[in-house]
């Protein structure tokens, strides 16, 4: 996750949200968990894994969801991405310019 830290903090003040989210956890291991990992982005609880899973078809982690500033679905990504990466930071920049 540090990745996503450094990629959250470089352009949230452009505009970037981010939102880790949790499900089926215990509310205290998550908030332990996000403490000691250093984690800067909101960190979501999805106790029963209904909104993720029946609603929204996560079922496994990673997975990212890319949505504009109108709340429109752009891309759905399943597995892990090297955020840290020259491709990632300019499909960032796109979205911002946008």
């Amino acid at each position: 996750m540090p990745p996503v830290n450094r990629l959250y903090a470089a352009y949230r003040s452009r505009g970037l949200q981010v939102l880790l989210i949790a499900f089926r956890e215990d509310p205290d291991l998550v908030a332990r968990t996000a403490a000691e990992r250093g984690y800067v982005a909101p960190v979501l609880l999805d106790r029963t894994g209904e909104v993720t899973g029946a609603r929204y078809g996560v079922w496994g982690t990673p997975t990212v969801y890319v949505v504009d500033r109108e709340g429109r679905l752009l891309a759905r990504g399943l597995g892990p991405r090297d955020w840290s990466s020259a491709a990632a930071r300019a499909l960032v920049e796109a979205l911002l310019a946008r």
